[in-house]
């Protein structure tokens, strides 16, 4: 891919609401395949697109992305030798705020910098109901860019959200059960129920003996929002905005994860390793030259590192526990 196939592919990416982080290369010393300018997408699964160096670059790259992704902050990555890098790096340490040092000692020789930025999809919020309440919601969420849908209660299913959706439920007793169940089948970073406490007692056990499982009925915040007192119905909006604020801010929102306070499913990270030769950080697969010796498996960022760890192990273990 061209760095204009890239930029079309992040476009294309955006509108499908995907998270994923833009790498470009904004300098390099030779002999390092990267160009300056060269661009690539990673995707939160850690797939790349486009061309950003080589084997040895590559996976780091692909790491570090995935990272950015999960925390939303950019960062300049500096992949090199010390010496490339004399008086702004230390070895495995992060030189200042949003530069972050990776020692690559490689046959290359070249070294990069690469800047990683997040591009992350708007908060999408399905608002499920017709009030006041329901307008005046849809329109501060407008207002802060958040992707906000309103449908019906006959209208709505569990295919119109996601794991990364905000659901409210706000049909004021008019298919409550139904419009809950609907939701709670999605599995949303939030799942919340305007009505009294009593009401969504009564929703919640009624769902139970029709036997919707109770780990997705414990996703439930009831009431929605945040306890303001008495309130009228638009300033319930202003509540359950206020809470949607608060746990983004807070990092509870996130896929996978209940508001509530669930455990978030585990991300699937692949094992990594440290090439004994040059240092650099690996996946532990078939796909990084894995060698076998004293019963220990070792992986490496190229066939050159597994050959000089095969002519002389001894000499590489020993440095590499220094």
């Amino acid at each position: 891919m061209s760095s204009f196939d890239v930029l079309e592919e992040a476009g294309e990416l955006t509108r499908r609401g995907q998270p994923f982080a833009l790498a470009t290369v904004v300098w390099r010393q030779g002999p390092s395949s990267g160009q300056q300018g060269s661009r690539a997408i990673i995707t939160a699964e850690g797939d790349l697109h486009g061309w950003i160096g080589g084997a040895c670059a590559e996976p780091v790259v692909i790491r570090e992305a995935r990272q950015v992704i999960t925390e939303g902050v950019p960062r300049l990555l500096l992949l090199g030798t010390p010496e490339q890098f004399a008086g702004r790096a230390q070895v495995g340490a992060a030189v200042s705020d949003g530069m972050t040092f990776v020692p690559i000692a490689c046959q290359s020789e070249g070294a990069l910098e690469v800047y990683i930025e997040p591009v992350l999809p708007a908060p999408h919020l399905v608002i499920v109901g017709r009030s006041p309440m329901v307008a005046t919601l849809a329109d501060l969420s407008r207002t802060l860019g958040w992707r906000t849908t309103v449908l019906d209660r006959g209208a709505f299913s569990a295919a119109d959200a996601d794991e990364s959706s905000m659901v409210v439920v706000a049909t004021q007793g008019h298919g409550d059960e139904e419009a809950v169940e609907q939701a709670a089948a999605a599995r949303p970073a939030y799942l919340g129920l305007v009505g009294s406490a009593k009401r969504g007692a009564a929703v919640l056990g009624y769902l139970t003996d029709r036997g919707v499982p109770q780990e997705r009925l414990d996703r439930v915040r009831v009431p929605a929002g945040l306890d303001l007192g008495r309130t009228s119905h638009r300033e319930i909006a202003v509540a359950i905005l206020a809470e949607l604020v608060q746990l983004r801010a807070s990092g509870a929102l996130v896929p996978g994860t209940a508001a509530t306070g669930g455990a978030r499913v585990a991300e699937r990270t692949p094992a990594q390793a440290t090439d004994p030769v040059c240092g650099m950080t690996v996946t532990a697969d078939a796909s990084s030259y894995p060698l076998e010796h004293e019963g220990e498996t070792y992986y490496f960022c190229c066939a050159g590192c597994r050959r000089s760890f095969q002519e002389n192990p001894a000499a590489h273990l020993k440095e590499s526990r220094c």
